[in-house]
């Protein structure tokens, strides 16, 4: 009634609000007053021929699509009285304990910094300014000296982290329902069951069509193309939640991220790519490292080195990236020297501080998109849609904390017997596909498998699907690691992924296994 009312009507000023300084609001405006001087608008019914006008040219639903994005980047409407930081993370443990991992990060950095002789951030001088505008689109080929340069964090040192989260909460009755969770993870978040599962990626049942099973499905051609020619991003969304075709995965990505790869898209880019040609970074070294230790030693990948350094190093300075901390648990990183606040690069705070592996969020990206200002935005979508949840602290259900609980609670269910098998012999489940989760599976499946599996984290708007798939892979080897007696042994078992069927095994798991 009244409250949900009220819930609305602050969500709707809040998108107002943060779509009142764009640029589509300039256009919207100035479209609504040229459409003033047309002969068939009347003035005794101006609001609805200025109405029709904008349906007719597009922009009613450019308009549409924008408002769709705010809604799904928008933190969910909080209790009025509830303090800001609530609508980030409302457990105050987890917003401690993503306070204290970063301090970690950045003492890190800061002593990486002073170690090496590196300042965080320097002005390029002039000659060294002409020689990377020069090498922009082959930085490849630049050999700097790297060894003494170490990535930040590796994934198994966040997953410590992890697991050693509590809720200082929790009263004796608690406790015993936590005690029956023989996982590392030792929190208790409300995850899914399988019956939950089932209805909530109902579109993958068995008797759906999916492309990347049967390819011949059963979808009408001109399907596709209709919701491409409706520019609809909510339409793009749902028809891809049962896969994209090849050809038109890449429209169809921008339509849901609502990327449309405007001038002032291209703009933003060249900014910050004159960003990175004026200023120099620590932080470059370690998306330089980290590109050469992963994509570089790639099979897929290697290709797209110099575009990964192109879209990686820009995205470091780019300070509309800080936005999503509004929603985030995070908070930007800023250094400390004597005593006073000072942002990691003399003004804006760092959007990330690459770990290692970061670079393969966007190489599969480079498959889809050619043109550097798009693959830069689309990529900038995903990850303050969804990668940055995958290396935060919090309680959100595609958070990497829920993530891991998921996981582990689906194995210890719906397969005990593996599951105590490999605890009893040190091999926890969740050692082994943590890194796997981390990454959204980039690196880990065939390059058209994962793409499969990225359309239905856009479709379905959340990542729990990456801890389905991690239990499936499991269930699907679980003959092999019943034998197995040591972590090293279950490892090998799961060493290589890149002949795995995404779909199928998705399926299988989720729709063929007994309740």
């Amino acid at each position: 009634g009244m409250e949900e009312g009220a819930e609305l009507s602050v969500v709707v000023s809040q998108v107002v609000q943060r779509l009142r300084g764009t640029h589509l609001h300039s256009h919207l405006e100035r479209e609504a007053k040229e459409c003033l001087h047309r002969p068939e608008i009347r003035i005794e019914c101006l609001k609805e021929d200025v109405r029709n006008f904008l349906k007719k040219t597009g922009w009613e639903r450019k308009l549409q699509n924008a408002v769709y994005r705010e809604l799904h980047v928008l933190p969910q409407p909080s209790h009025a009285a509830a303090p800001p930081e609530h609508t980030k993370e409302p457990l105050a443990y987890m917003r401690k304990a993503q306070a204290c991992w970063e301090k970690r990060i950045l003492k890190s950095l800061n002593s990486m910094s002073t170690e090496l002789g590196v300042p965080l951030a320097r002005k390029r001088p002039v000659r060294e300014q002409k020689e990377l505008l020069q090498k922009w689109s082959e930085m490849g080929t630049n050999e700097p000296d790297l060894s003494h340069f170490r990535p930040v964090y590796a994934p198994k040192d966040f997953l410590e982290v992890l697991t050693s989260l509590r809720n200082p909460n929790l009263d004796s009755s608690d406790e015993a329902s936590c005690r029956s969770h023989l996982g590392l993870i030792q929190v208790s978040l409300n995850v899914k069951d399988i019956p939950e599962m089932r209805e909530f990626f109902c579109e993958l049942s068995l008797e759906k069509g999916q492309l990347g099973i049967d390819d011949h499905t059963s979808f009408p051609p001109g399907l596709s193309f209709a919701v491409l020619s409706e520019q609809d991003s909510a339409a793009a969304q749902q028809y891809s939640r049962q896969g994209c075709p090849t050809g038109l995965r890449a429209h169809l990505w921008a339509l849901i991220l609502n990327c449309s790869n405007d001038p002032e898209d291209v703009m933003h880019y060249e900014q910050l790519k004159a960003g990175v040609i004026n200023h120099d970074l620590l932080v470059d070294n370690l998306i330089y490292k980290d590109v050469k230790l992963t994509a570089s030693n790639d099979d897929y990948y290697f290709v797209f080195e110099d575009y990964l350094y192109q879209v990686l190093l820009c995205f470091s300075r780019d300070t509309a990236v800080l936005e999503h901390f509004n929603y985030s648990s995070a908070t930007p990183p800023t250094c400390h020297t004597k005593g006073k606040s000072v942002c990691i690069r003399t003004h804006p705070p760092l959007p990330i501080i690459p770990f290692h592996g970061f670079s393969m969020y966007v190489a599969p990206l480079c498959f889809l998109y050619k043109e550097p200002s798009q693959l830069y935005s689309v990529f900038r979508e995903m990850y303050v849609r969804y990668f940055f949840r995958l290396h935060s602290i919090s309680s959100s259900p595609s958070g990497i904390v829920s993530l891991c609980l998921q996981f582990e609670k689906l194995l210890q269910v719906y397969l005990p017997q593996l599951f105590y098998h490999l605890r009893e012999t040190g091999a926890q489940p969740l050692r082994i596909a943590f890194k796997w989760m981390v990454r959204a599976f980039s690196g880990y499946l065939a390059t058209d498998q994962l793409l499969l599996l990225w359309d239905r984290i856009l479709g379905y708007d959340s990542m729990e699907i990456l801890a389905v798939l991690a239990a499936a892979v499991f269930a699907f080897r679980a003959e092999n690691l019943m034998e197995v007696t040591s972590l090293a042994a279950a490892e090998a078992v799961l060493a290589d992924l890149s002949t795995l069927k995404v779909m199928p095994l998705l399926q299988i798991f989720l729709f063929a296994t007994v309740i």
